[in-house]
């Protein structure tokens, strides 16, 4: 299932394009099934400032420990805290509940040159 009003990255990251330069990102669904049952995430603070595919956060499974990379540069203005005590809604509701952050996405940032449609995404992971 990848919904077509999303965009995504390599890393498997989503991001919905919300009100103004606003956008919300989580990860797929492709990406915590592979990951198993989610345990705890290590998400951005609220002001911190992200770059463009560098690291912002940790997704930690009963498997292994997975990066989180920011798929925009810019400014986090919202935290998904109920993640704190509930990690299992990424496994869940990954395009739903389980939303890691909202970014203020810089104008004309680094980032969203690389996002991929629905299209291109699905054909990544079949590939993979």
């Amino acid at each position: 299932m990848t919904p077509e009003d999303l965009k995504y990255t390599a890393e498997h990251e989503w991001v919905r394009v919300g009100e103004g330069d606003v956008v919300r990102i989580g990860i797929t669904d492709y990406a915590q099934g592979s990951l198993g049952d989610i345990v705890f995430v290590n998400l951005p603070e609220v002001g911190a400032r992200v770059e463009a595919g560098q690291t912002m956060g940790e997704v930690e499974s009963t498997k292994s420990v997975s990066d989180l990379y920011a798929p925009l540069t810019g400014t986090v203005v919202g935290r998904n805290d109920v993640l704190d005590g509930q990690p299992e809604l990424i496994n869940s509701d990954p395009y739903g509940e389980g939303w890691m952050v909202e970014i203020s996405a810089d104008a004309g940032g680094a980032g969203a040159d690389a996002l991929l449609d629905a299209v291109a995404y699905q054909e990544l992971t079949e590939a993979g």
